[in-house]
């Protein structure tokens, strides 16, 4: 998991927020049916699920020349496994305008997504306590699969993505001694919503919050985002990273994080043309 970051220049923080994504990512490079790609060029991973944000392209650094030939040699993996995927365009992408050569190539601009960072010793935590949310971390395989349902339902995913999702996280195991551990809330004992920890580049990465429809709008995300960033707090991790959708920005600010940088999420459709 690495050694835990105290530099608090913006520099540091912005590489170390887009590097936790990038270390996310590369996290699924084992199992079995994933294609991945990781040198000093770019970052790409293929899981074969059918949703973009399954296969992933991050970190590309071209040359002038090489651009074209470039994005066409790295859509043509995408292409030949019929999947959609997401290119992500932040700080470390060379050329800084390589999202314009993007969409030139036919990928859609979809949106702009908050990269942001709070100190973990000054979370603005007394605002956000809930007595009817019970908070555990997924300890077992039947306690993930209601996990992987919450989060299928609060992110709206279809039907299909619950069972693949359970096995692609079941296969990467549970336990303290991994970089990624899930999270569970229960109202009133039934189970709401979700969030998973994850360890890399010396930060607390959040990801997967998600609330069901009919439990939303009660403080319950930042309630999910709290438990696992006072974890890692716990574990002298002194920086908390997250990438913002626009449904959550208002209550992360309010938890305390500061935007540092926007990731560009540039999307094909998946069609073989």
């Amino acid at each position: 998991m690495g050694e835990i970051l105290k530099d608090w220049s913006a520099p540091a923080l912005i590489a170390a927020i887009e590097s936790n994504q990038f270390a996310f990512w590369a996290n699924l490079r084992n199992l079995p049916q994933v294609e991945f790609r990781d040198d000093d060029e770019m970052l790409w991973l293929i899981t074969g699920i059918p949703l973009a944000g399954f296969n992933v392209v991050g970190r590309a650094q071209f040359a002038t020349h090489e651009i074209d030939p470039g994005i066409d040699e790295t859509l043509a993996h995408f292409q030949s496994r019929r999947v959609p995927m997401l290119w992500a365009v932040g700080p470390s992408t060379q050329p800084t305008n390589l999202g314009e050569h993007l969409q030139a190539h036919g990928l859609a601009h979809t949106e702009d997504s908050p990269a942001m960072a709070v100190n973990l010793l000054t979370l603005n935590e007394e605002r956000f306590e809930l007595p009817t949310l019970t908070i555990v971390c997924v300890s077992d395989l039947e306690m993930l699969k209601r996990w992987t349902q919450v989060w299928c339902i609060g992110f709206e995913s279809p039907d299909f993505v619950q069972g693949v999702i359970f096995d692609m996280e079941a296969s990467l195991g549970l336990g303290e001694h991994l970089p990624r551990r899930f999270y569970l809330g229960f109202l009133k004992g039934e189970p709401v919503a979700t969030s998973l920890l994850f360890l890399g580049a010396g930060v607390a990465g959040i990801y997967g919050v998600a609330t069901i429809p009919d439990a939303r709008r009660q403080g319950i995300g930042a309630a999910m985002t709290l438990a696992p960033l006072r974890e890692a707090r716990a574990m002298g991790y002194r920086i908390g990273a997250l990438f913002s959708s626009p449904m959550g920005l208002g209550v992360y600010r309010r938890l305390g994080f500061q935007e540092y940088f926007k990731f560009g999420h540039y999307e094909w459709a998946g069609e073989n043309e």
